[in-house]
């Protein structure tokens, strides 16, 4: 996991990263990222390329988020 997460810091480091990291609930574990990104295409082959995904670890599943609220601050 550390790969994985290595892998994913530079998406944390340039601000574009809004939530990144481990959930627990009721089935296990697993992940959650949100991330602003312009360019699907490229985001899917950067998401492919993750250690945790060409491990066979995990699955990544990618969704648009059309409209929503964030706090601010």
């Amino acid at each position: 996991m550390g790969r994985h997460a290595a892998h994913w810091q530079p998406r944390i480091d340039s601000g574009r990263m809004v939530v990144f990291g481990p959930v627990l609930d009721g089935t296990g574990s697993w992940g959650l990222g949100v991330i602003e990104s312009d360019d699907e295409e490229e985001l899917r082959a950067f998401a492919a390329q993750d250690p945790a995904v060409t491990s066979g670890t995990a699955e990544i599943e990618i969704g648009k988020r059309l409209a929503g609220f964030v706090r601010s601050g």
